[in-house]
């Protein structure tokens, strides 16, 4: 299994290392030739009007459009949720449109209002999950087509599936728990 990290700003390091420690092979993804031949991407946590100028920088926004659009699975975590939505509220950024969210950018706030949360999500067990939000945004909307995932003690969505696309407020890279991103696997590999 080969998976691409787009690897041009943000937390791309530590979810590198994560799928290294998996057994994974983990490409850093910086210009399109690094998207051939990948089974999924993770998009990481990061400034998503930097990452999305930066995409378009190096000519990856359309590549990665089309490769969703044709069902490779992807993961976006904090910004990568940002910009595989299908709208976000308050910004001029043009997400992909890959899974049917509406978005809102640093909702809880700047850095020093970051905050940790033991999460219930159902499908990684009973266990619950340590979740990191670091400005982190959320999902204010989701369509019918959505599956969510994981929310807040008041409610709020913090992750998601759509198919192939798998979306999550914090960032599973910094939690030390593998289960989010062997979740992630298992999509890659059609166990999920």
């Amino acid at each position: 299994m080969r998976i691409g990290v787009l690897a041009l700003q943000g937390a791309f390091a530590e979810h590198l290392e994560f799928l290294r420690q998996l057994k994974v092979e983990a490409v850093p993804v910086r210009l399109p030739a690094a998207l051939k031949g990948i089974d999924g991407l993770i998009i990481p946590g990061g400034e998503s009007t930097t990452i999305s100028s930066l995409l378009d920088e190096y000519r990856l926004t359309g590549e990665i459009r089309q490769l969703g659009e044709e069902g490779l699975p992807m993961l976006g975590t904090c910004a990568g949720m940002i910009l595989l939505a299908n709208k976000i509220t308050d910004s001029p950024i043009q997400p992909f449109g890959l899974i049917d969210i509406t978005v809102r950018r640093n909702a809880f706030g700047r850095q020093r209002e970051s905050f940790e949360a033991e999460l219930a999500i159902p499908i990684l067990g009973k266990k619950l999950f340590p979740a990191v939000f670091i400005r982190a945004p959320l999902i204010e909307d989701v369509g019918g087509k959505v599956e969510v995932l994981s929310r807040l003690e008041d409610g709020t969505v913090v992750a998601a599936r759509q198919g192939k696309v798998l979306v999550a407020a914090f960032h599973p890279e910094l939690s030390h728990d593998a289960r989010f991103h062997r979740y992630f696997l298992d999509i890659v590999g059609g166990r999920q």
